[in-house]
């Protein structure tokens, strides 16, 4: 089983619980009943009698420590720690959003010959069905996400059957509309600048990142880098940088892959190109020790940028 058919498989059954989880009642806010349902059930605090008096303080303090306190740190932890050692990993293995993003890169790449609408096309395409092809996925995924997102808040029977009978009530059909249109432009335009640069979740798990030089990372081979001469090129990037969702360089220095989702789709494209190749691919994925040379001082970042255009 390769790393790429794991990595799908496990974002195709996180997109789908994304879509179902409010829909099987396994996590969603009611804001008609005010609290939070999971796997079923109600999840409150049930500390109404303290408030309105004649209730036991103490274990009105018991339930707040552990339905809100306790499960709070414990996720910041066990989070935190995970983001700490592996970075974004989360993003480029469970993320629905991200899941949208490479799907509408390898759309866009086979529709048109690129993967944004920003770069150039390898080979010019201006027929319209093509590009009729691509915003009709990315708006059918984008009216997609505003159902699921709704579905969180208010009950998804009513949510499902008002879609289903064309009678969804105003604030619903007005939160989906809105929803479709930004998320349109966002799958069609802003990709993966958004998670470059308007995510917040993704920015923060960068950030502690960046703070461990020993985190897991893509680390480039340097002492081989000749094997790179021979490389196939397309559309002047190398293989490694053009299978990058978030257009990183991913043969660079760790804080030049500042945004890197560990998707390690480089370290697949880096491993066709050197399947005949007895000593391998030049990318790999590296802890520890070896990720310190991959994040290394700003003062050698000249020598190593010789060295990349060097190979190019």
């Amino acid at each position: 089983m390769s790393l790429q058919f794991t990595r799908i498989s496990s974002k195709i059954a996180f997109f789908a619980l994304f879509l179902l989880a409010p829909v099987l009642n396994i996590f969603r806010y009611d804001v008609d009943l005010g609290h939070i349902i999971l796997f079923g059930h109600a999840w409150t605090i049930s500390i109404d009698s303290i408030l309105y008096g004649g209730g036991d303080s103490v274990d009105a303090a018991i339930k707040i420590f552990s339905r809100v306190l306790f499960p709070g740190m414990a996720f910041v932890a066990i989070s935190g720690y995970l983001i700490w050692k592996f970075g974004r990993i989360y993003c480029g293995w469970l993320c629905p959003h991200f899941s949208v993003v490479e799907l509408v890169n390898d759309l866009m790449l086979k529709q048109l010959n690129r993967v944004t609408i920003w770069e150039k096309a390898s080979i010019a395409n201006k027929e319209l069905l093509p590009r009729v092809i691509v915003g009709i996925v990315a708006v059918a995924m984008a009216f997609l996400w505003a159902v699921a997102l709704v579905t969180y808040l208010v009950n998804p029977s009513e949510v499902l059957s008002g879609i289903a009978n064309f009678n969804l009530g105003f604030g619903t059909s007005l939160f989906i509309c809105v929803a479709t249109l930004v998320f349109s432009a966002d799958f069609i335009f802003a990709r993966h600048l958004f998670c470059k640069y308007g995510c917040a979740l993704g920015l923060f798990q960068s950030l502690i990142w960046m703070a461990n030089n020993k985190a897991m990372v893509i680390k480039f081979d340097r002492a081989r880098a000749k094997a790179c001469r021979d490389c196939i090129n397309y559309h002047e990037h190398k293989p490694c940088d053009q299978a990058c969702p978030m257009r990183l360089p991913t043969r660079n220095m760790k804080r030049a892959k500042f945004t890197c989702t560990q998707c390690v789709q480089c370290v697949s494209a880096c491993n066709e190109v050197q399947k005949n190749n007895p000593d391998g691919g030049l990318l790999s994925w590296v802890s520890g020790n070896e990720a310190q040379e991959v994040d290394r001082p700003a003062s050698k970042f000249k020598t190593d940028e010789i060295e990349v255009k060097e190979i190019k």
